[in-house]
């Protein structure tokens, strides 16, 4: 099947020898069809790239892969394989709380109108720091705000082991306004500053002496040695 990077890069090459003809033989304008030509070649073919490339590149930074492929954040890769259930990312991603494929964006977009657009703006201030700041070591990597509720409510608003839990049902009403956050009991979430410390699951009918990635792929231990011995960044 014909993947989509190259049905993309396909379209640009044809865009780009339809507006080269205009530009080359400006002699093609000067009948009706020429013109015509010219104004999609170099103005509506263009926007329908850009507008799809946008779209294509939207749907693929809420991959876990693409998060995690930046450095930074490989410890916090990491810590969704902690043993410990206690840890709320590892919980979460474990027993597939939520789409292993897309758990980053699933739990740090907003739950707004246009929570897409606010977590892709965050987005790029990370890209912002670590091209042309002074990114922080993974450890000292805080979230822009605080962690707000709404995102957990998205998925467990409502849910019978939610409402009915003798915990929750003295205070629903503070969760739902945010004057109690969720992350007062319920936690660790990441913690990276020990992850490497910490005793990695390995889910049942893995091979021996591998452990899995945050997208299912089995990571020998002898490569992860060599990784931890590797070159400067």
């Amino acid at each position: 099947m014909i993947s989509i990077g190259t049905l993309f890069a396909v379209a640009v090459f044809v865009t780009v020898a339809l507006a080269a003809l205009p530009v080359l033989r400006p002699e093609l304008t000067r009948g009706r069809g020429g013109r015509v030509l010219a104004f999609f070649a170099l103005f509506i073919f263009p926007a329908l790239l850009t507008a799809g490339g946008l779209t294509v590149h939207m749907e693929q930074a809420k991959s876990t892969e693409f998060c995690l492929s930046c450095h930074l954040m490989e410890p916090y890769g990491e810590s969704l394989w902690t043993e410990d259930a206690s840890f709320l990312a590892a919980s979460h991603f474990q027993n597939r709380r939520v789409a292993q494929d897309s758990a980053c964006y699933t739990c740090h977009t907003d739950y707004t109108m246009f929570g897409d657009v606010s977590a892709k703006w965050r987005g790029l201030r990370h890209v912002w720091v670590q091209v042309l700041g002074d990114p922080p070591p993974p450890e000292e990597i805080e979230l822009y705000s605080s962690y707000n509720n709404r995102e957990c409510l998205h998925c467990h608003g409502g849910a019978r082991a939610y409402v009915e839990n003798e915990l929750h049902a003295e205070v629903l009403g503070e969760l739902a306004s945010g004057e109690l956050s969720c992350l007062e009991c319920h936690g660790p979430v990441h913690e990276v500053a020990d992850v490497a410390e910490r005793e990695r699951w390995t889910p049942a009918g893995a091979p021996a002496g591998e452990g899995i990635d945050a997208e299912g792929e089995g990571i020998d231990e002898e490569d992860e040695a060599d990784g931890e011995g590797g070159g400067d960044e």
